[in-house]
């Protein structure tokens, strides 16, 4: 890729360790695509035929159960690598990711996957530290739904999207990319009325503002302290 500049890149979580000769190498093999608002990136149960890394953008990662419900996996946000199916041993994507506001992408062939990791041992390292902290996470929002009531889960789904992707403003810390309350509540396995009865009542005491599409944490303290608040 001779129009991207290595500096965009050199700093990411993937090329950690990877030598800047071994970078240029790596990103010869890429191509840059947008995805506008709404396109999807790959489907759920689609063939793995790419692997990515978001230069610009989010997308939500959906997940949609055997009975038909859909789940809010996680949200992708800029210098993440995802779509990682051939380091799961997956032959297809075991969600779908969408664009939610108009976003670029690295796009490298699965097919290279192997060659690439055996020629650069420290991208193999950095994506498994990739695949074993969204493990961590996965586990974190099991016990969460498991052993939480409601209101401590949506406290701690808000504040771990301020940390993966807020943004300092007047008001408090603004999720940076639309996010619905619908999310919220396929996120934290709750339904849409709780959440905006939740959300609503954090309103009235001044922790959130919530509009469409659009949510801010107005007092993170206090909002942490809810969240961790023991249980009675």
């Amino acid at each position: 890729m001779p129009s991207l500049d290595k500096s965009l890149v050199a700093d990411l979580p993937m090329f950690a360790g990877v030598a800047p000769d071994d970078v240029n190498e790596i990103l010869k093999e890429a191509q840059s695509i947008r995805y506008p608002k709404g396109a999807h990136v790959f489907q759920q149960d689609e063939e793995a035929h790419s692997f990515f890394v978001l230069l610009h953008g989010h997308l939500r990662v959906m997940k949609v159960t055997p009975d038909g419900q859909q789940v809010v996996v996680r949200f992708v946000t800029p210098g993440e690598l995802f779509g990682i199916a051939m380091a799961m041993a997956r032959t297809t994507y075991p969600a779908t990711a969408m664009a939610v506001v108009d976003s670029v992408a690295l796009v490298w062939r699965s097919v290279a996957w192997p060659r690439l990791i055996a020629k650069h041992p420290s991208l193999a390292v950095n994506t498994i530290q990739t695949v074993g902290s969204r493990l961590h996470d996965a586990h974190t929002r099991v016990v969460e739904i498991s052993t939480q009531q409601v209101e401590k889960r949506v406290a701690h789904a808000l504040l771990r999207l301020a940390q993966q992707a807020g943004r300092k403003g007047e008001d408090g810390i603004q999720i940076d990319f639309p996010i619905s309350r619908q999310d919220v509540a396929e996120m934290t396995g709750t339904t849409l009325h709780t959440v905006s009865r939740i959300l609503s009542g954090w309103e009235d005491q001044g922790l959130v503002e919530s509009g469409r599409q659009k949510i801010t944490i107005r007092n993170p303290h206090k909002l942490f302290m809810l969240a961790e608040r023991p249980t009675e």
